[in-house]
């Protein structure tokens, strides 16, 4: 279980890292928000933490990039206490908003507090393999193209979350623009064979009639 920590001021950074490491939670620091989005897309921490005032984009902005792909637990860490900004983060998709000057304690506690109502995670039967995209079902490679991979991995990471086939293609497409929506329910056919390959039982990816796809917390 991974806490990443999106802070570009050192001493900070270094406070939330020691409360939570004295918790026995392990914790990524990253320093702006080019950072957080790599490290949240290839890694999938269990939570956020997230300043606003970041040196190269607003942590507004990095909150509404993580909601394209994941729904994982984010909690903005800020001095902006105005309520327009709180009104805002939370509208963005955070979980929790927490302004500085802050207590460690606190903080820690709405942390696990959070982690405990986080959405569950895939079956321990589904594992991605970043560093090779690769997805294995029960061991084994489900033999995914790029694009195949990049949906699936979308799904998995946001368990739960109801993805439109635009997230999709944002989520796997260098230029999704290019391409039409309905490709996405083409790809999801073959990935779905894929998974029946595998596990004839198994269907985790639901369709939502008008709305989209999720991965089911407990593929059926």
């Amino acid at each position: 279980m991974t806490i990443l920590i999106v802070e570009d001021e050192p001493a900070i950074a270094d406070t939330v890292l020691y409360a939570l490491q004295s918790e026995g939670l392990a914790a990524h620091w990253v320093q702006n928000g080019r950072d957080a989005l790599e490290y949240a897309q290839q890694h999938g921490p269990e939570l956020v933490v997230l300043d606003i005032g970041l040196p190269d984009m607003q942590g507004f902005d990095v909150c509404r990039q993580i909601r394209s792909f994941s729904n994982v637990p984010i909690i903005f860490l800020t001095a902006r206490n105005s309520e327009i900004d709180q009104v805002l983060g939370l509208e963005l998709g955070a979980d929790d908003y927490v302004t500085k000057p802050f207590s460690p304690r606190v903080l820690t506690a709405r942390i696990r507090s959070r982690l405990r109502t986080a959405p569950e995670r895939p079956a321990t039967g589904i594992q991605i393999d970043r560093e090779g995209k690769r997805i294995l079902m029960n061991g084994q490679d489900l033999n995914l193209t790029r694009y195949e991979y990049e949906i699936l991995a979308t799904l998995i990471r946001g368990t739960g979350r109801v993805f439109s086939r635009q997230q999709l293609m944002d989520s796997a497409w260098d230029e999704p623009d290019a391409s039409f929506d309905r490709t996405i329910d083409t790809h999801i056919k073959t990935i779905r064979q894929k998974i029946r390959t595998v596990d004839p039982e198994a269907d985790p990816i639901e369709t939502r009639r008008g709305l989209g796809y999720a991965f089911r917390t407990t593929p059926s």
